[in-house]
């Protein structure tokens, strides 16, 4: 996707230990025409498919998934991390780590959200080392339901986590895969090139 490349190459920023930040559109401050644009390229790919919801997790995905949403024309579901009064005692959950939090939690979902007969499609921001991504598949076939596939925006090529979901025959579509040169500059990575 070259708007998305050329967009990751004028903002995006590279921190020490593998964080590429693009908080200036996709994730922090959001810009719309590139979400709209992320929307409609997660539609064109995954045409084929049946998709009754959209799956996400907070907080970062919630975006995403919602522009999304309007070209699948599907409601959005969104794992909560933390308990509340208000989550349902039904749930639900899986353990996932959070490599920019550097810890571990729960994500749940309320049972009334997800259906046996479902076609989820997942969507979130980052796929670095696949723990959201494989919780939230997790989370799917416990309900019952079926991974229609899982959307990400940028896949880290260089962790394990798009490796781990191809192995699982999980329908991947990274919109862009990048890793970092040894001036410590993004790379993208061809869907034919090893992780």
């Amino acid at each position: 996707m070259e708007y998305l490349k050329r967009k990751i190459l004028k903002e995006g920023e590279i921190r020490e230990g593998g964080i590429l930040k693009v908080d200036s559109f996709l994730n922090h401050q959001i810009d719309i025409d590139c979400l709209n644009e992320i929307g409609k390229e997660f539609k064109k790919r995954l045409s084929d498919r049946e998709v009754t919801k959209i799956l996400t997790v907070e907080s970062s995905g919630i975006a995403v998934a919602v522009i999304a949403a309007q070209y699948f024309n599907v409601p959005v579901i969104f794992a909560k991390k933390h308990e509340g009064r208000n989550l349902d005692a039904e749930v639900y959950e899986s353990e996932v780590y959070s490599y920019t939090k550097d810890k571990n939690y729960k994500i749940r979902v309320s049972k009334k959200y997800i259906s046996e007969g479902d076609k989820i499609l997942i969507i979130d921001d980052f796929l670095a080392r696949g723990s959201a991504a494989t919780g939230l598949v997790n989370i799917v076939e416990e309900a019952g339901a079926t991974v229609s596939g899982v959307g990400i925006v940028i896949e880290k090529a260089f962790q394990e986590g798009g490796q781990k979901l191809r192995e699982r025959n999980v329908n991947l579509h990274s919109l862009v895969r990048v890793r970092f040169d040894e001036k410590n500059t993004v790379v993208f990575v061809s869907p034919e090139e090893e992780s």
